[in-house]
């Protein structure tokens, strides 16, 4: 009963991160992730990151963060990210987006790019509804013609968890509930009676790689024709975005796109970028 007791009240202790833990550990997020927890309630954030303090035996949020600064295998960073981060999504999320990227920027495209290696980096990508369903808009649009491009598609997530679910493709029934009806029956193979999963063709085209966007240089050869970061930079503060923005400019190729959340905006921010319609903008 002691025991009880005892695991009680300090279940309760962890609940109250004071003012100073919570600013030390949305400070370290925010300077090496971009993620900015201010904007967060503090009781959402203990909220999530409760059961790894009660799992590990840390008696406060300052011990935990001695521990994450203190991991050399990176696991503890994962963790952290793992649990903080938001990430709902769902197929066809923000649809006018793909209707203008199947209507008007792959014919755009496919008359600019003469070596047929059209590259797209889906940034932020979540559990891979967004990177999947260009690749099913790609496939359906060159149709024959399919074989002699190159439309591999790079998914960049800073959360393995969702990493993890992507490369599955596995998807509950109410998940591709929004998708065209011809889609679910080319690219999908039903699992059960609730669980589908997509067909090798079109996971095979997703090339899945963890990657943080606030790493000083990115690593990339070549640029790439069209950029997907949506729904990402809510949680940059302004100063964030303007460096992100500016390295998705240098990395774009002349006559590319780049696509943000209807959510966000580039109005704040000094870039090159031409405004085409909401939450889409082109480098000329």
């Amino acid at each position: 009963m002691k025991e009880r007791v005892f695991c009680f009240m300090f279940q309760e202790g962890i609940k109250n991160i004071s003012e100073e833990e919570f600013k030390q550990l949305a400070g370290f997020v925010k300077t090496h992730f971009g993620i900015n927890l201010v904007h967060e309630k503090k009781s959402l954030v203990v909220g999530r990151l409760f059961k790894v303090l009660v799992q590990n035996n840390f008696e406060s949020f300052s011990e935990y963060f001695d521990y994450i600064i203190s991991d050399t295998t990176g696991i503890a960073v994962v963790t952290l990210l793992n649990k903080i981060t938001t990430n709902h999504t769902f197929f066809m999320r923000e649809a006018e987006h793909f209707n203008y990227f199947k209507n008007k920027v792959l014919p755009h495209l496919s008359a600019r790019v003469r070596d047929k290696d059209l590259r797209v980096w889906s940034a932020g990508c979540s559990t891979g509804e967004e990177p999947y369903t260009l690749t099913m808009i790609m496939d359906e649009y060159f149709g024959v013609e399919k074989e002699i491009w190159n439309t591999k598609i790079l998914a960049t997530d800073i959360s393995t968890n969702v990493l993890e679910t992507a490369k599955k493709g596995e998807y509950l029934d109410e998940q591709i509930e929004m998708m065209p009806k011809q889609w679910k029956i080319r690219y999908f193979r039903k699992i059960d009676n609730k669980k589908y999963i997509l067909i090798d063709e079109i996971r095979n085209e997703v090339i899945y790689r963890r990657f943080n966007l606030m790493d000083k240089t990115f690593p990339f050869k070549k640029k790439f024709h069209a950029i997907f970061c949506r729904n990402v930079m809510i949680y940059f503060d302004i100063k964030t975005k303007q460096e992100l923005v500016n390295k998705f400019y240098d990395f774009t190729e002349p006559g590319g796109y780049l696509f943000i959340g209807h959510s966000e905006s580039l109005n704040q921010i000094k870039t090159d970028f031409k405004y085409v319609m909401p939450a889409v903008y082109w480098k000329g």
